[in-house]
């Protein structure tokens, strides 16, 4: 442990042992947060006046815990609240035109956007002019261009003086919600949200630093009481007990994807639906239903990635510096997945298209370092629409530009400096050694969570004896370890399920190190990365 933290420039300090124990007294202050006290005043008076509030959030993880933040505790604190949440399908991504219908719909008074609305300058105005005070809460990239809301919540804003800049959109809906209770001056624990700023903040890759970890390590500690109905049915088809403490990869891996399962197949409010329900019986019907479309999802996201490897493989395009792929019938909702999983396979920026007749609507992902809004600007005039972050992005284009985006797109990352793809060094590993007790490792490690984005999980490089390797279900490598001593391990390598007929002897495995829930006990799993032999 000592010498991991000693990599990452933690010292013996109090900043090292605040980093270890991270605190709610630790959050930065507010008071620097440009429009909270203007977005504060007007939902306020709603509340007094018993007007209507409509909260709208984007269709995945980090909108629909806002949503469900949002609208929450606006009811605890006695608010009339309509949740809405957007549509791949229906409208796409943010205040659309027909989100638009459907808030008028409501006869809400106020509309609380939640991680969507920084761009939407048009469906704004036109709701301000019929009538609606808009609220923004958002932490996407800020256009120069003034947004047409009462208050624009944005940590991302030049003019915000708030000190920590990473909060995701769950984070800034408790924040709203912290400072309304107190202009009420209404008794309202504001802990029991903390577990979908959790989830909403891990699942949107926000950083794992600062107030974010605090949030979120706070977060894990809600979540793994399972009060919650919605989780609590969840935590039944996600295999978690509650005897492990949760990580950020649970989180990750278990918990989002199924919250994300409904949006990627049609409407996402099942899984709003899910975090609001207030029984087990409502909450474990729900979850079923969730159950099924997520196995729905991942079968057709093996087919997608299948056909895509398949292409690539064929056309050569695995030996370019940037991949765009598309094809008539692929599932819109789904292709953010396999373009990730491209990503990670081919250590290369991806773009992944579901064309339906002559318009593409596809993501774009790409591995660390990648700078992909600076590639889509740089094109822009040849794609239809376009948006998100450095390192996720989406766009739409024409199908009869798809030949011509392919060279541009690759041109452009180039441009932009192309990532170098997979890490095939041994910085910051540390060595596991036969004196190392892996279980005690293990639980030592629970220590440094929640760890992702900015705070990345220990990097360990163990020898090891293969007693065996098997591909399973997904194109996934399981293993079984023996280490020096007799001490075994067993590992998990995503998408490396071809490597098994090769893998024996004595290897070298990277990876990271978790004590396998599955199995119980002293059991640990380590997450490989790669495997040296």
């Amino acid at each position: 442990m000592a010498e991991w933290l000693r990599s990452q420039g933690h010292g013996d300090s109090d900043a090292t042992r605040r980093y270890l124990a991270p605190k709610l007294a630790h959050l930065s202050s507010p008071d620097g947060m440009v429009d909270r006290a203007a977005a504060t005043d007007r939902l306020a008076h709603a509340i007094r006046r018993r007007e209507r509030i409509a909260v709208f959030g984007d269709y995945d993880c980090d909108g629909i815990t806002s949503a469900a933040i949002m609208t929450e505790m606006l009811r605890a604190l006695g608010a009339d609240v309509t949740p809405l949440l957007a549509s791949r399908f229906d409208g796409g991504y943010g205040v659309s035109p027909a989100a638009c219908k459907r808030i008028l719909a409501t006869g809400a008074k106020v509309l609380v956007t939640c991680d969507c609305g920084s761009s939407d300058h048009p469906s704004l105005a036109a709701l301000g002019a019929r009538g609606l005070d808009v609220i923004v809460i958002d932490h996407h990239l800020v256009p120069e261009e003034p947004l047409p809301a009462v208050a624009f919540l944005n940590p991302h804003r030049p003019d915000c003086g708030f000190a920590y800049k990473g909060l995701a959109s769950c984070g800034l809906a408790l924040s709203i919600g912290a400072a309304l209770r107190a202009a009420l001056g209404a008794k309202l624990d504001v802990r029991p949200w903390l577990d979908l700023v959790a989830v909403g903040t891990i699942a949107d890759v926000a950083p794992l630093d600062g107030d974010n970890r605090a949030l979120v390590r706070a977060g894990l500690g809600v979540l793994g009481t399972l009060a919650r109905p919605g989780f609590r049915a969840l935590a039944t088809f996600a295999k978690i007990d509650g005897t492990v403490p949760l990580s950020a990869r649970d989180i990750a891996f278990r918990i989002a994807p199924r919250l994300n399962a409904p949006g990627r197949l049609g409407s996402p409010d099942l899984a709003l639906e899910l975090l609001l329900a207030r029984s087990d019986s409502v909450a474990s019907d729900i979850a079923a239903r969730i159950e099924a479309i997520s196995e729905q999802r991942r079968d057709l996201q093996e087919a997608m990635a299948a056909e895509a490897i398949a292409e690539i493989e064929r056309e050569g395009y695995g030996e370019r510096s940037a991949i765009v792929i598309g094809r008539e019938g692929w599932n819109f909702g789904i292709v953010g997945i396999v373009a990730g999983r491209l990503a990670d396979r081919y250590g290369r920026p991806v773009v992944v298209l579901a064309f339906e007749g002559e318009k593409g609507r596809g993501s774009v992902r790409g591995p660390k370092g990648s700078r992909l809004h600076d590639a889509l600007s740089s094109i822009a005039a040849l794609l239809e629409r376009f948006g998100g972050h450095q390192a996720a992005a989406g766009l739409e284009v024409r199908r009869d530009r798809l030949e011509e985006l392919r060279e541009a797109f690759e041109h452009a990352v180039d441009a932009h400096g192309a990532p170098s793809g997979v890490d095939d060094g041994f910085a910051g590993l540390v060595r596991l050694v036969p004196e190392d007790d892996p279980f005690r490792v293990a639980t030592d490690i629970e220590r440094l969570e929640p760890c992702g984005h900015s705070n990345p999980a220990p990097r360990l490089v163990v020898d090891a004896q293969v007693d065996d390797a098997r591909e399973v279900r997904g194109g996934h490598l399981k293993l079984e370890l023996s280490l020096a001593g007799g001490k075994r391990v067993r590992g998990f390598g995503v998408g490396m399920g071809e490597l098994a007929a090769t893998l024996t002897g004595t290897v070298t495995v990277l990876g990271d190190l978790r004590r396998d829930t599955y199995m119980g006990g002293n059991a640990v799993e380590i997450k490989v990365e790669r495997i040296l032999t």
